[in-house]
């Protein structure tokens, strides 16, 4: 029983696909965080429709998919910020903009040259068929990101929660917006390996709604969204070896299993608790 439960570690490429998931993971959940303080869940989703059409001409030029990916995300974060600032717009009409015309293109360069261009793992990823340069890419990727959000969280939490403060002590919130719109961009690109560029959205929304139903303190919300994030990738990875599925697919499936947990059974902001809170509501009234 515990040979086989251990069998997974004895491959290098299972080995890789868990750890490198991991850091994925956990790189996107501590963006998630910070998305759902400011309510910007569909800015992800815009994000991960975005990079389509990077990807798909980087397979038909023969370039690494990870340049093509980000300069597309780039490019669609760059949009918004633009789009936000410039127009009258509302944020959800600009992102429905920039979502629908960057994944039209997409799927117009692919049917130009379906040959060329892998869709399956476009759509669904593949991270236990990486090259050692894909791996060499996400950890350089995820490592780079991760040490930038260690240095600058402070920074993002104060230009998120109120901008006009964060210009009197003396910081440049545009630029940390800048800042974070390219990390997110960049760990995009890496979740796509991951589990696909459909369900990059619950990388980058799941552990962040799920801490935020569990703690009210920014600090300790981004630790449990990074804890849920990398645990779940990294068992999503492992499980994925016995279930022959797609580990993309399992991944999310775990972190919606403990967003239902949570949504049921947070001890504040769960489902009981506010019953429970209306029920003693109720009975004080009579």
């Amino acid at each position: 029983m515990t040979q086989t439960l251990l069998e997974p570690f004895g491959y290098g490429y299972m080995v890789n696909a868990m750890w490198v998931s991991a850091l994925v993971g956990g790189v996107c959940a501590f963006l998630s965080a910070y998305l759902m303080l400011k309510g910007w869940s569909l800015i992800g989703d815009a994000l991960s429709h975005s990079i389509v059409p990077g990807v798909a001409g980087a397979y038909m030029l023969g370039l690494p998919f990870a340049l093509g990916a980000f300069l597309s995300g780039g490019l669609a974060a760059g949009a918004m910020l633009f789009l936000n600032q410039r127009t009258k717009l509302k944020e959800d009409a600009i992102i429905g903009l920039i979502f629908t015309s960057f994944f039209g293109l997409g799927l117009f360069m692919i049917s130009l040259s379906p040959a060329s261009v892998n869709i399956q793992t476009i759509v669904l990823g593949n991270i236990l068929a990486v090259t050692p340069s894909d791996t060499l890419q996400l950890v350089l990727i995820g490592g780079f990101s991760l040490a930038i959000l260690l240095v600058k969280w402070k920074d993002l939490m104060v230009a998120f929660f109120d901008e006009n403060h964060a210009r009197s002590i003396g910081l440049n919130p545009d630029r940390l917006k800048v800042l974070f719109f390219t990390l997110l961009s960049a760990c995009t690109v890496a979740a796509l390996q991951t589990v696909g560029a459909f369900l990059v959205i619950a990388m980058v929304v799941t552990p962040g709604a799920t801490a935020y139903l569990l703690s009210d303190r920014f600090p300790r919300l981004i630790a449990l969204s990074v804890a849920i994030g990398a645990v779940t990738s990294f068992t999503g990875a492992y499980l994925s070896y016995f279930l022959d599925g797609a580990t993309g697919g399992i991944i999310v499936v775990l972190q919606t299993l403990i967003f239902l947990t949570a949504f049921v059974f947070a001890p504040k902001h769960g489902l009981l608790a506010s019953r429970r809170r209306a029920k003693e509501s109720l009975e004080a009234g009579v």
